[in-house]
């Protein structure tokens, strides 16, 4: 039997999750990638869809608005996005300063449910990359949980590409460490996001909750 490429990610997703004793969500990275593609994924059952940018997932919720579908924001949030973002989104993963979270809440209208949000945690102290620094982590936290409008849900990483598997799962289980510290102040945490296509079964034996996979499901994206 021949399977999709949603159908054996979705496999190794559930063997990984077998030998771990967890539970673990796919959110489909469907950035640049066309309309057609993630049509062909909703139509196997694929719900949850990640984009880089504000304009590009308001875009796509527009296009699919007939179809109950989750968006996620995962690249960085400009301040003057934070509007849109707020209207169009059913998550944020990249919450990584305090100058957004009040914009954020005060966008989120009455009429919606408070807005998830996930705080992105430069784990390795990366400086190519976005991300709190873990000294801050407890601080951001903290301010969104302060806001009605926004539901602290846990934690995103992007970790270093270190090219041997034992550094990255080290990287790994410094966000789980974090991750879990953090649940014993915030009681609604229970989301861990981070593993990628290409290491997705390691952060899940690491204590992922959520993993991103674009390339391996939809082919490299079109330049």
């Amino acid at each position: 039997m021949e399977f999709s490429a949603l159908q054996a990610i979705q496999l190794r997703v559930q063997r990984a999750m077998l030998a771990a004793g967890t539970q673990v969500r796919l959110l489909a990275v469907s950035k640049r990638q066309p309309d057609g593609a993630v049509r062909e994924l909703v139509a196997q059952g694929q719900l949850a869809f990640g984009e880089n940018y504000v304009q590009a997932l308001v875009a796509r919720s527009e296009v699919f608005h007939a179809i109950e579908l989750e968006w996620h924001l995962i690249g960085a949030l400009q301040s003057n996005k934070c509007r849109l973002a707020a209207m169009h989104a059913d998550w944020v993963q990249s919450i990584d300063r305090s100058d957004i979270v009040a914009q954020l809440a005060g966008f989120r209208s009455a009429d919606l449910p408070p807005l998830n949000v996930l705080v992105q945690v430069n784990i390795d102290d990366e400086t190519s990359k976005s991300g709190c620094v873990v000294g801050n982590v407890p601080a951001l936290c903290a301010a969104i949980a302060s806001q009605k409008r926004l539901r602290l849900r846990g934690f995103m990483a992007i970790p270093r590409a270190h090219v041997e598997p034992d550094a990255r799962r080290a990287s790994f289980a410094r966000m789980r460490a974090l991750f879990d510290r953090a649940r014993n102040d915030f009681d609604d945490l229970d989301t861990l996001s981070m593993g990628m296509s290409d290491d997705f079964e390691l952060a899940i034996a690491e204590g992922a909750t959520m993993v991103r996979v674009g390339t391996a499901l939809f082919g490299a994206r079109p330049g």
